[in-house]
Formats: structure tokens, sequence, C-alpha cells
């Protein structure tokens, strides 16, 4: 697979605001868009978004934590990558469709940790979150 290199990172938290107050106040990440439940902030070249707990009803039984961890790739190169995935019988959970302003699929390592595969930018995806 020709992976571009890490794309952004999901946070479940508990609680928005403070942890707003952290990243944004203490790391001084920058805020590229406030919703209601979620938050995306920018941090160089990496984007992070913070997302309020909800009951998770998928294999992974986590309220707070890591959500998922996103993956640049071109879109010339997504084909690919997504047949490769299943053909070694990875668990796709999502996808490969597209959303946010690019192509994506979602699928699940051996100990069940959520991965991504995105050809969008955080600019794209922001256009579709307006």
């Amino acid at each position: 697979m020709k992976v571009k290199g890490f794309n952004h990172i999901t946070i479940r938290v508990s609680d928005l605001k403070a942890s707003l107050d952290f990243y944004e106040g203490i790391l001084q990440m920058d805020v590229a868009h406030r919703g209601r439940k979620d938050v995306y902030l920018e941090w160089g070249d990496a984007w992070i978004c913070l997302i309020e707990s909800e009951k998770v009803d998928s294999i992974v039984d986590k309220t707070v934590g890591i959500d998922h961890v996103a993956f640049s790739i071109a879109d010339e190169d997504f084909d690919e990558a997504v047949h490769r995935l299943q053909s070694f019988g990875v668990h796709i959970i999502r996808g490969p469709e597209e959303r946010g302003g690019g192509q994506v699929v979602n699928f699940l390592d051996p100990d069940h940790t959520q991965l991504e595969l995105f050809t969008g930018t955080l600019e794209k995806r922001m256009k579709k979150w307006i």
C-alpha cells in the first residue's frame, strides 16, 4: 500500500469543553471547526478531532479514548489498497465510500483498533461540514 502518511486522529472525550481547554489552551492547537459535539483542531500538519462520547455500538466498546487513526492515501492508490484489505480478509467496518471530502475506508486491526485510509484533507472536510 502506498500510504502518504498520518492524516488525523479522532478522540472520544467525556467532556468536550474540558478537553478543548486542554488541547487548545495547554497544547495550543488551533480550532478549525467547532460543532455541537465535535471540534476539529490543527496542530502543524496534523489534525485532531475531539468527539463528545456517546454509547458506542461497535465491536470496540469504548466511550472515551482513541476512536480511530487515519492515514492519508492518494486517490490513485485508494482502490488498490481497498482490494488488498479485502483480499486478506481484513474486517472492513465502513466503506469504501465518499465521505468528508474524500474516499474513505475504515477497518480493524487484529486487536480491533479502528484504522482509516482517507484521500481528503482537512480543508475539504471543513467545506462538507459548513
